[in-house]
């Protein structure tokens, strides 16, 4: 490739910014935005700067679409629904769950999912779609094999694989991750799951409610255990419901594999304690797909394994992150989110700064689990005075009409009088939980939340009431 020693001014549609790139030969193919990853976040990246008339290149090595719709969220949910439906008496076998579940993530003919729905509608919406591994070759510069791009700035959207720990023996008995978990179309024989976050919680709930012995093995006190306390003991009262066998503050130490009952796998616990599965779940976190992306030439190096963007999610000039690489988080929503944020701030809203202090978290398990925000705890290390406050759904209209449990916890700062966190366990919570982010996300005063109308019988209701019981506590203080 023969480089002219000329600069190229490329002008972002729709702003008066332009950026200066090196240069380079006049051949090279040259984009507004160069997105790498085209999950979530690279897809809503590319769409929002398409919709902004932005040159835009979007580029994967694998599905376009991502975990979510394939291996993740949506197969996750649609098995779910229909292990309520069969744990309830419902007629859903596992084959007709497995058709579901495949119907649903479009892998109809083959073992593979067809992406294809998400590939059309990037290129309708205009943009260049590539397959293949990309690499940052330098500012303003992408390469994708023998191809080089050359970019007004670059999103690194490239989500997160599945953490597989260096268990000795482990390989050999082929573990699971979420992919196996969410795709399989015949149940095991047993299961044992070592992790006890949302994924390990919702397939230890699948697959105990189709009558396969799970093992739970988590190395803390409490499954999921980075909510409320009472979330926490709920959630694993109702899974010991459905036959899940809780192994609480165990760490797995080694495999031996197939060298259990019928062939099944040993995991050593450690203290003479094992546990035994014919397939190994592993749900102990995620990890981001760092090598070979060419951050050195960046003049940038991961921490342990995660990157550090500024409050405009960037890490290098006209460099930016969205989805699970970004953080504080991830989820799917907030993938949806910075994906938007990035894109926007790169195509010249210089003044934007993405808010992340009202990220949504929920967990579809029969009871959800929802959040946002922080723990008393938490706030007290933040120097907040906090207060919580708790209302029982068991025992409220929405509890006995449906007859649930769970509980609607608020956590309060008594100086400003606004809520900081909110954390909620039973039906519909994911759904409820809104109204919280929406009062941290605007600083909503707590007297307004408690003067405001919800609806009877409903778990916004019990809410509300929390709400009245922290104003009036403020008001006597």
């Amino acid at each position: 490739m023969v480089l002219l020693p000329v600069a190229l001014s490329v002008t972002r549609p729709g702003t008066q910014a332009a950026c200066q790139l090196a240069a380079y030969d006049l051949r090279m193919d040259r984009f507004d935005l160069v997105v790498i990853g085209a999950g979530v976040a690279g897809e809503a990246a590319t769409h929002y700067a398409r919709s902004k008339g932005a040159s835009v290149a979007v580029i994967d090595r694998a599905l376009f679409g991502g975990s979510c719709p394939f291996w993740a969220c949506m197969p996750s949910k649609a098995l779910l629904h229909a292990a309520a439906v069969h744990h309830a008496g419902g007629d859903y076998p596992w084959t007709k769950a497995s058709d579901f579940r495949d119907y649903m993530i479009n892998r109809t003919k083959t073992d593979e999912p067809d992406d294809s729905g998400h590939v059309a509608s990037l290129e309708e919406a205009g943009a260049t779609v590539i397959r293949g591994s990309a690499t940052v070759a330098g500012a303003g510069r992408v390469r994708v094999g023998d191809r080089e791009l050359a970019a007004g700035a670059v999103v690194l959207a490239i989500g997160s694989v599945s953490r597989v720990p260096d268990l000795p023996g482990l390989a050999e008995a082929h573990p699971w991750t979420n992919v196996e978990g969410t795709s399989a179309r015949q149940l095991p024989r047993s299961l044992v799951i070592l992790g006890g976050g949302p994924t390990g919680v919702e397939l230890a709930q699948v697959y105990a409610r189709y009558d396969v012995p799970v093992t739970l093995v988590h190395p803390r006190k409490r499954v999921h255990d980075k909510e409320h306390p009472r979330s926490s003991d709920l959630l694993g009262k109702a899974l010991e419901r459905d036959g899940v066998t809780l192994r609480l503050g165990a760490r797995a130490r080694r495999v031996r594999a197939g060298e259990g009952a019928d062939g099944a796998h040993v995991v050593e616990l450690g203290d003479d304690e094992t546990a035994e599965g014919h397939e190994i779940m592993i749900a102990v976190g995620r990890d981001l797909p760092l090598d070979g992306l060419g951050l050195e030439s960046i003049g940038v190096t991961p921490d342990r394994g995660r990157l550090s963007p500024d409050e405009r999610l960037r890490i290098a000039e006209n460099v930016y992150l969205a989805g699970d690489v970004a953080g504080p988080e991830m989820h799917t929503h907030l993938g949806h989110y910075t994906g938007e944020a990035v894109a926007r701030i790169a195509l010249g809203d210089g003044d934007y700064r993405p808010f992340l202090d009202a990220i949504p978290r929920a967990t579809y398990t029969d009871p959800e689990t929802a959040s946002v925000g922080l723990l008393l705890d938490q706030a007290k290390e933040r120097g907040i005075d906090a207060a919580e406050y708790t209302v029982d759904i068991g025992t409220s209209a929405k509890g006995y009409t449906v007859e649930a449990e769970g509980h609607c916890t608020i956590v309060v700062d008594r100086a400003e009088r606004t809520l900081v966190g909110a954390f909620m366990a039973g039906p519909a919570v994911s759904e409820a939980i809104h109204e919280c982010v929406l009062a941290i996300r605007a600083g909503i005063p707590i007297a307004t939340l408690a003067d405001t109308i919800h609806a009877f019988p409903t778990v916004a209701r019990v809410l509300g009431t929390a709400f009245i019981d922290a104003d009036r506590d403020l008001q006597a203080h």
